[in-house]
C-alpha cells in the first residue's frame, strides 16, 4: 500500500472514530446570603454545569475551601472551573475567614463564630434550598487546600453522614494537635495567637468582611485538650467508625513543609485499613501544585460520587464508600 493511499485510510478511520465533544464553559454566579451561625452575610462562588439552566436535572456538589487568608475567590488561580467543565457537578467555594471551620470555644462580645456550623447548616442548606442539587450524602463532596485540607477532611470526619467524599490538599493536619501539646504544657493558653494583617481585598465585597482583621475570630478556638482532640483528624482517623467514613483522598507536595503531617495522617489510614486514595510528587505549597492536583483530585472525588449515586438510584443504598475502590 502506497503512502498516500494508507494517509487516506488512516484519515477516513479518524473521521469515523465519534470524538467527545468540547466541554463548554460552566455558568458562574456570586451569591450573598445570611448565616445566622456567625450572624453577618457571606458570600460563595457557584459554577453551575452548562446544561443546568436547560434541564431539570438534579446535580451533586464539590465544595472547594481556601486556605487561610484565603476567600470564595482565592480557589480561581487554581482553575477549578475549567476542570469541572467535563463534569456534570456544582462546584461551591464558600468564604469561612480565617476560622479553620470550627465552633469556637469562646468568643469576644460582639462576634459569633459558630463556623463549623456556618458550612454544615447554613451554607449547603442555603445551596440545597436554591439550587438543582442532590441533597444526600451520595451526592455532596468537599475539598481543601491547606487550612481547607485540614477542615475538609476534619469536617468530613466529624459529619460523616454528609459527604461521600472527603479530600485536602497539602492539608495543615497538625494544627489541632499541635494547640493540644500547647494546652497540655499550659491549660491557661490563649489559642490560637492572633496576628492579623490590615489587608484589605475590596473584591469580597462585604466592607465589614474584607481584611484580614475582620476575618480573623476574635476568642478562643479551643479551651482544652479534649476540644482539641474533637477537631483532630489524625485523633477521628484512628477511632471513628471506618464503615461509615466517607472516602479519603489526600495530597501533598514533596518538597512541602506540611509533608510530614501528611505522612503521620497515612501511617493512621494504613494502621486501621482504612481505603484511600493517596498521592505524592515534587512540588511546594503552591499555586502551581494544586493546580496541577485538582485535576486528580476532582476526578478521583467525581467517580466516587458517580459510585454512590449509581448505588442509590440502583436501591442498594448508600453503602460504606470506603468499598468503592477510585479510578
Amino acid at each position: 500500500m502506497n503512502h498516500k493511499l494508507r494517509a487516506a485510510l488512516y484519515l477516513i478511520v479518524l473521521l469515523t472514530i465519534p470524538q467527545p465533544a468540547r466541554a463548554l464553559p460552566m455558568i458562574v454566579k456570586v451569591v450573598e446570603y445570611e448565616s445566622p451561625a456567625v450572624a453577618r452575610k457571606l458570600k460563595f462562588r457557584i459554577s453551575l454545569p452548562a446544561s443546568y439552566e436547560s434541564s431539570d436535572k438534579r446535580y451533586p456538589v464539590l465544595y472547594l475551601l481556601h486556605g487561610f487568608s484565603g476567600d470564595y475567590t482565592s480557589w480561581n488561580t487554581n482553575q477549578p472551573e475549567k476542570v469541572g467543565e467535563q463534569y456534570e457537578l456544582i462546584l461551591v467555594q464558600p468564604d469561612y475567614g480565617n476560622s479553620w471551620g470550627v465552633n469556637w470555644s469562646e468568643s469576644e462580645p460582639g462576634q459569633k463564630n459558630d463556623w463549623e456550623d456556618a458550612i454544615i447548616k447554613d451554607l449547603i442548606g442555603y445551596v440545597d434550598a436554591h439550587y438543582r442539587t442532590v441533597a444526600a450524602r451520595a451526592g455532596r463532596a468537599i475539598n481543601g487546600i491547606s487550612m481547607g485540607g485540614f477542615t475538609a477532611l476534619t469536617l468530613g470526619l466529624r459529619h460523616p453522614d454528609m459527604f461521600c467524599s472527603i479530600s485536602g490538599h497539602s492539608g495543615l493536619l497538625d494544627w489541632s494537635r499541635g494547640f493540644a501539646r500547647k494546652l497540655k504544657a499550659d491549660p491557661n493558653a490563649i489559642l490560637p495567637e492572633r496576628k492579623p494583617e490590615k489587608k484589605i481585598k475590596p473584591a469580597i465585597g462585604l466592607p465589614d468582611f474584607d481584611d484580614q482583621e475582620e476575618r480573623t475570630p476574635k476568642g478562643r478556638i479551643f479551651k482544652t485538650v479534649a476540644e482539641c482532640e474533637a477537631h483532630d483528624p489524625y485523633v477521628l482517623a484512628a477511632t471513628g467508625d471506618v464503615d461509615k467514613m466517607p472516602h479519603i483522598n489526600f495530597d501533598c507536595g514533596t518538597e512541602d513543609s506540611y509533608y510530614d503531617y501528611n505522612q503521620d495522617f497515612l501511617l493512621i489510614l494504613l494502621a486501621r485499613k482504612i481505603p484511600f486514595t493517596y498521592s505524592q510528587s515534587p512540588g511546594a505549597h503552591n499555586s502551581a501544585y494544586w493546580r496541577r492536583e485538582i485535576r486528580t483530585s476532582m476526578a478521583i472525588q467525581y467517580e466516587v460520587i458517580r459510585r454512590n449515586l449509581a448505588e442509590m438510584k440502583d436501591g442498594s443504598g448508600e453503602k460504606s464508600q470506603n468499598k468503592a475502590t477510585a479510578p
